[in-house]
């Protein structure tokens, strides 16, 4: 790239001959993880807003109400998840966009905000073949206009990768990255052809694009492993790479902005609920309360202690989340995955606020709503805590030198990972042992976590500076008796 293009490319602004002024993709890669961020999560508004009566037992109801949304909810939470993946290997690709890429990124966007109307019909009517049929149809749309955008970026190839544009096997990385794109538009549109005649085949066709991407690696590996060697043709081709590898993990940046956007988005989606269930009507105000307001909101205290214990769950677990990747250098494919699981029981957690509230005065449903909760928040945080082990694994490639084993920051990352699993599990047994007191062990448990984090430090400090001096101590005990050992007989009777 010569100096004058490359300086033009970090201002953003391209002016190519005969065509129309090209800008960076930076701000509609932005937009895009921004939206894509937000739809993921609202999809788990259908199962937050399934009404339960406290008159009806919550067992029943989710085995009758619940169960079947949350399980499309997370079919679906997965499924954008692989869109949004799709949507970054293509601007790996496309490094510049122009009027017209815009507008068919818009019309992407346009398609994926419908999603969650169509996972409403789903998960409402998960036995009518026609809520499957407009998700899968709008899968197909969505991988249909990415496609579009390849085509078009491949037709003017000044939108490309500059290395890419160097490269005399284009058709290749075409190939690729449309065989990414369309694989779970395929899939999509099978399930919709089978919807109409085996629904059950169509879930699972749908379940297919979140595990095909992984599917098809652990089929490469193995035939790696048996073959020995790959075809000469596409070792060719895997040699012949770029700074952006389209088979290599989503970079950690593009993983941050999404992951922020889903604690943002489900964070907000507390106060909706308290704004559209907590303001009393004006009328009722003045009959029953005599015009008192204070009053009147009184009857919703227990609903802003279960929205201020939720938001700082979210809060705290951003936190730990934020610090983990901190140390994070390069997030490897099992991280990416294991993160996105992560993200999915995150956006469950309006749910489990949702429980807490409802059932927060005394009911025989108040304490299978709070183990309800401490199980959404313990698979939250222990798949970040399996994010940490993974990371581990490949310390070299994946951490900073400070959270490695031994590193000055290792010892306080783990008890920081390791706080929220714990305190959720054990918060979920001692509810089982002492059902009586189960609101007050919850709401303890809220209160104390935050605390929890600001001693964290001190305490694994004072642990460690004992466990060094224990070692300390250790280590001169035995240099004493290796000395005494050394000396002869006369010297240690003299």
């Amino acid at each position: 790239m010569s100096a004058p293009r490359a300086a033009e490319r970090g201002r953003g602004l391209e002016l190519e001959p005969g065509s129309c002024s090209t800008q960076t993709s930076h701000r509609l890669l932005a937009y895009s993880d921004a939206l894509l961020s937000i739809i993921a999560t609202v999809m788990i508004l259908p199962v937050a807003h399934t009404k339960i009566h406290p008159d009806q037992k919550l067992g029943e109801s989710v085995q009758q109400l619940l169960l079947a949304k949350i399980a499309v909810y997370l079919m679906t939470f997965l499924i954008v998840t692989v869109a949004w993946a799709a949507h970054v290997r293509l601007f790996q690709v496309i490094e510049l966009i122009d009027d017209v890429l815009a507008l068919l990124n818009l019309a992407c966007m346009m398609i994926i905000t419908f999603l969650p109307y169509t996972f409403s019909l789903m998960a409402s009517f998960p036995e009518v073949p026609f809520g499957i049929f407009l998700f899968s149809v709008c899968a197909v749309v969505i991988g249909l206009i990415q496609a579009v955008i390849v085509a078009y970026g491949f037709y003017h190839p000044h939108l490309l990768n500059q290395q890419i544009q160097e490269s005399e096997n284009q058709n290749f990385y075409k190939r690729h990255i449309l065989k990414i794109i369309l694989r779970g538009p395929v899939l999509c549109f099978l399930a919709a052809i089978f919807s109409f005649f085996f629904i059950p085949l169509s879930y699972v066709l749908l379940g297919l694009v979140i595990i095909f991407p992984h599917l098809t690696r652990f089929i490469k590996w193995c035939k790696t492993k048996i073959v020995g060697q790959r075809d000469e043709e596409e070792e060719h081709h895997s040699l012949e790479t770029f700074t952006f590898y389209l088979s290599e993990p989503l970079s950690k940046e593009r993983v941050e902005a999404f992951s922020d956007g889903v604690y943002a988005i489900v964070a907000t989606l507390l106060i909706l609920d308290i704004c559209e269930d907590n303001v009393p009507d004006p009328r009722e105000v003045e009959e029953k309360f005599h015009g008192s307001l204070l009053e009147a909101l009184s009857e919703y205290g227990p609903n802003y202690l279960a929205y201020f214990g939720s938001f700082v769950t979210i809060g705290l677990l951003w936190f730990v989340h934020h610090s983990l990747f901190l140390y994070v250098t390069k997030a490897t494919r099992l991280m990416g995955l294991l993160n996105i699981l992560s993200l999915a029981f995150i956006g469950g957690l309006p749910l489990a606020y949702q429980l807490t509230s409802e059932f927060a005065e005394k009911s025989h449903n108040e304490i299978e709503a709070i183990q309800v909760s401490c199980v959404i928040t313990f698979f939250a945080s222990i798949f970040q805590f399996a994010i940490w082990t993974t990371a581990l694994l490949n310390e070299r490639e994946t951490l900073h030198p400070f959270a490695r084993y031994g590193g000055k920051e290792h010892a306080f990352m783990f008890a920081k990972l390791a706080l929220y699993p714990c305190v959720s599990l054990g918060t979920f047994f001692l509810t089982c042992l002492l059902s009586e007191f189960s609101t007050a062990i919850f709401h303890l448990m809220q209160i104390i976590i935050p605390f929890a984090f600001l001693a964290l430090r001190i305490f694994v400090r004072i642990s460690l500076t004992v466990v060094k001096t224990m070692m300390s101590l250790s280590r001169r005990k035995v240099v004493l008796l290796e000395e005494e050992a050394c000396l002869s007989p006369t010297e240690t009777l003299s």
